[in-house]
């Protein structure tokens, strides 16, 4: 893919951000474009205005004509509805106005390769299969594709954190595939699908006569994954005597079934996920503190989903494709204005509520071949999660009144505590979920750093890593 461009509208370094994932290369006017179409197979094209010498129908009629099959995204700040509404009817995939950015351009893109079809090899394709189950290319997803790289074929304990229906099994699944312990099946188990007494037998397993229904032995989930990866979900649930257990087989790498005094020791990788903050149950009494830190060895958070909309379009294609293979249905389309509808969803159900609601509209649709935004009646709800409108009640005034300046600059620093404690004092991330900029953050910090020890400690260590 390639981007001409001479104002400077779309920088390198800008361009890479949103649009990681695909090779890039650049082209700084119209002639040079049409040379490296001539020689090189592409999978779409962006086009930034003005160029020197080229009205935008110009460029496009010899970037049509030169090669018919590549889509051609148009940029021009100054195009109106006339201009676009020409350009379109000349060929142009999508016309982007001025009032266009960055990750709107990225989902064109990624719009474009789906529907046209791949036509070189990108590096998604020359990647490991765990890659290709990990669906984004934004900045914030793209850390954590970092990060399970790093961490896969090492047998290092990992916890990974993020709100409900972010993919955290996907993740976990991911990590045990990008390693040697790949070869052989993931043992999942969900801690609080099953009462204190049967997730003991559950993970450590247990010998004929243990307990009242004991009647043959049984091997526990810890067993079943020697050589493998155990995936402990929801373990934030876990009760806190089984938590005791735990953190001896994590420290020992051996156990007891129940009801024996036989010692089993195994080559078990560990990966934890929860939805909760496990720093805050450590304080409530609810989580041991050593098991925390003994879990807490290589943290992974998962970004929700409306921190990276730009991910959308990609997620559509992907679960268009899963659902029309799994119900052997023909593969439908998505139309512009449904894709556009959904990017500026607030998905407060994460990828999980997206999932299904591609499902629902495929499902729905009967035998038409393209969905529309009548499809997703999500996308007709309120833009805002609900727990955004509680932000009236956080704070009641007394009759008595309040300092304005002091009440505010305390919750400032809550926020930015939990900011920070949640992505396990990684700062980039905590100015991402804030949707902050890493300058705006340190700022912040610096200048709430004399109303809190702790605040001022983190305050410390982000101005010194900045």
């Amino acid at each position: 893919m390639w981007i001409a461009r001479d104002d400077g509208t779309l920088g390198a370094a800008q361009a890479m951000g949103v649009l990681d994932g695909f090779t890039i290369e650049y082209a700084a006017g119209i002639p040079e474009a049409l040379e490296y179409l001539r020689r090189t197979a592409i999978d779409a094209a962006l086009v930034s205005f003005p160029l020197p010498e080229w009205t935008p129908a110009e460029a496009l009629e010899e970037l049509v004509t030169t090669d018919h099959h590549v889509p051609v995204i148009c940029w021009d700040p100054g195009a109106e509805l006339s201009d676009a509404a020409r350009l379109t009817r000349l060929g142009a995939f999508e016309v982007l106005g001025g009032e266009a950015h960055l990750e709107q351009a990225a989902a064109v893109v990624h719009e474009a390769v789906a529907l046209h079809g791949s036509r070189s090899r990108t590096p998604l394709e020359t990647e490991d299969p765990w890659r290709r189950a990990l669906v984004g290319s934004s900045q914030p997803f793209q850390d954590v594709v970092r990060m399970v790289r790093l961490v896969g074929s090492r047998r290092s304990t990992v916890l990974i954190t993020g709100e409900t229906g972010t993919g955290k099994e996907m993740v976990a699944r991911a990590v045990h595939l990008a390693g040697p312990r790949g070869r052989l099946p993931m043992v999942s188990v969900c801690c609080s699908a099953l009462p204190e007494n049967l997730l003991e037998a559950e993970l450590f397993g247990h010998v004929r006569g243990a307990f009242t229904g004991a009647i043959n032995q049984r091997t526990g989930r810890f067993e079943q994954a020697d050589g493998s990866t155990l995936f402990l979900d929801e373990i934030g649930e876990m009760p806190l005597e089984l938590q005791a257990k735990l953190l001896r087989v994590l420290q020992e790498r051996e156990f007891q079934r129940l009801g024996s005094s036989e010692t089993i020791r195994v080559d078990v990788r560990v990966i934890a996920a929860t939805n909760a903050d496990l720093l805050e149950r450590v304080r409530q009494g609810r989580f041991r503190e050593d098991l925390y830190y003994r879990l807490n060895v290589i943290p992974i958070h998962l970004p929700p989903l409306r921190a990276r909309l730009g991910d959308v379009v990609a997620l559509c294609h992907h679960f268009v494709e899963k659902v029309c293979r799994l119900e052997s249905l023909p593969f439908k389309k998505m139309s512009r204005e449904a894709l556009a509808a959904l990017a500026a969803y607030p998905w407060p159900g994460n990828v999980r509520e997206l999932e299904n609601s591609v499902e629902r509209a495929i499902v729905l649709s009967g035998h038409r071949e393209i969905l529309y935004p009548s499809d997703f009646p999500l996308a007709k709800n309120s833009p805002r999660p609900a727990a955004d409108h509680a932000g009236s009640n956080l704070v009641q005034v007394p009759d008595s009144g309040l300092d304005f300046e002091q009440t505010v600059g305390q919750i400032a620093r809550s926020i930015l505590e939990q900011a920070l404690r949640k992505t396990n004092g990684n700062k980039k991330m905590a100015a991402d979920l804030l949707r902050l900029k890493r300058t705006t953050l340190a700022a912040k910090l610096r200048s709430l750093e004399t109303g809190s020890q702790e605040l001022g400690d983190m305050a410390s260590d982000f101005i010194h890593s900045a």
